[in-house]
């Protein structure tokens, strides 16, 4: 018996007529699924609220309900876009709302969003749920803070940079709640730290911004340093000094009359360097009782001169 029907089965694949079958029943099935999706349907979809034109100077409070249900009627093929995507309404606040009590009131009416694009083909708006949509708000305070750079410059052996690391920009905006942007006085670039600089540096780095604060709206995330680095070079002159601040009638005679001064500078601005871009004064206002040596302290450098130092720290003097 098994085998009988086995036989039957076979031949009838090689007939042909399971196929004919199995054609019309797909047939059947694609043309049924055309017939239900083109018929119109009404159904209740939950959109997310999208903000546009929200005034700089406010914010909108996160106890705000961020969607709302609308009712459509439409065909079933623009009902397979809502399932497969959480769809969104847009808000502007330049148009879309009043201002009223410490917060926006949507005004739109059914006709009015019906009016929309996103609606005009073949979709038609049942009704909304809330009725009116209300945005509480709280008023932003504005303030421009600087920007710290947490940048650490390590050079090779013979290389350096005049200007260190510069930003750009070296201050930003930013705008929230007054108690919040209150407590912020300067924001901090990420922890950066380059080895063995031979050349120069440029590079967009994030700011380390405030956790948890989805209020606050900064006029810039990331930054741009710079940093110019040449070739440098060890200098040394010998500086005159100078005693100031002598009480009225009194000498003295002081040992040495000038003192070594060394500098680190770049090989481009070495030759610009002289001996007359330095100054050292002994204020004798800051020699201390029983002392016998007056301080030598540097009061002038020249703008490329780096890591100045002077090599005599005691000048020793005696009063006539």
């Amino acid at each position: 018996m098994i085998q009988k029907l086995k036989k039957e089965v076979l031949n009838t694949i090689r007939s042909g007529r399971l196929n004919v079958f199995l054609v019309f029943l797909v047939s059947a099935f694609v043309i049924l699924i055309f017939t239900k999706l083109s018929k119109a349907y009404t159904n209740t979809v939950a959109f997310n609220l999208e903000y546009q034109n929200v005034p700089q100077e406010k914010v909108i409070l996160k106890d705000t309900s961020r969607s709302f249900e609308i009712t459509l009627k439409t065909h079933g093929f623009k009902w397979l876009n809502y399932y497969f995507s959480k769809p969104t309404f847009t808000v502007d606040f330049s148009k879309d709302v009043v201002d009223k009590n410490n917060a926006f009131i949507f005004t739109k009416t059914l006709s009015q969003i019906n009016d929309r694009k996103q609606f005009q083909n073949h979709i038609e708006i049942l009704g909304i749920k809330p009725d009116t949509l209300i945005f509480h708000y709280d008023t932003n305070l504005v303030k421009k803070v600087p920007v710290i750079a947490d940048v650490t410059l390590n050079f090779e052996p013979g290389y350096n940079s005049y200007t260190g690391v510069k930003m750009q920009p070296d201050s930003i905006t930013i705008i929230g709640p007054q108690d919040k942007v209150s407590r912020i006085d300067a924001l901090k670039t990420e922890v950066v730290t380059y080895n063995a600089i031979k050349s120069n540096i440029e590079q967009d780095i994030q700011l380390v911004l405030p956790e948890q604060e989805d209020n606050l709206k900064f006029s810039n995330k990331r930054i741009l340093i710079r940093a110019n680095v040449e070739k440098f070079t060890e200098g040394s002159v010998n500086i005159p000094i100078t005693v100031t601040n002598l009480p009225k009638g009194m000498a003295i005679k002081y040992f040495p009359k000038t003192v070594k001064v060394s500098y680190y500078t770049s090989l481009a601005n070495f030759k610009t360097i002289k001996a007359k871009d330095f100054k050292i004064e002994c204020n004798y206002k800051k020699v201390t009782k029983g002392q016998p040596f007056l301080i030598p302290e540097l009061v002038k450098i020249p703008e490329y001169a780096k890591r100045v130092k002077v090599h005599q720290q005691h000048i020793e003097f005696i009063i006539l």
